[in-house]
């Protein structure tokens, strides 16, 4: 299964569209849940509140500026490898705050998608885009380019 966590709600009806699109998409290669958790001007509060829906059987992969870059290839064979030893993997979103170093020092994996900051709603779909491209890739299917 592939959970992804999310600090903040998403209120943009478009982002909200290309979401679900991608979430629809993803569904038919993997199971995946989208958790929405209320960000907090306290990121001590966003941190206790995170902790409250984390395993530490799962495979944990948090979101940020400092992590490591990957092509969509090397994202979808990292994904199949890590499938391989996980039946399950989560994906942390931080909110404007980011992430406490308690939360990063859980990860298994800090991932990049770039030096830039997204707004959040887009950076969701763009992260839910680049999963389904993996699924494609990892399956042979064309839609990677």
């Amino acid at each position: 299964m592939i959970k992804i966590i999310c600090l903040g709600k998403i209120k943009e009806k478009y982002l909200c569209e290309l979401i679900e699109d991608y979430k629809k998409r993803i569904q038919k290669f993997h199971k995946i849940e989208i958790l929405e958790l209320k960000d907090d001007e306290n990121i001590l509060k966003e941190e206790e509140n995170l902790l409250k829906y984390l395993d530490k059987k799962e495979y944990i992969i948090t979101l940020e500026i400092e992590g490591k870059e990957v092509t969509s290839t090397e994202f979808a064979n990292f994904l199949e490898k890590t499938f391989l030893t996980n039946s399950n993997i989560t994906f942390i979103i931080g909110s404007s705050l980011g992430l406490t170093p308690r939360i990063k020092a859980l990860s298994n994996f800090h991932l990049s998608f770039s030096k830039l900051t997204y707004p959040h709603g887009l950076f969701r779909g763009i992260l839910l885009e680049q999963i389904y491209r993996a699924f494609k890739i990892i399956n042979h299917e064309s839609y990677h380019k």
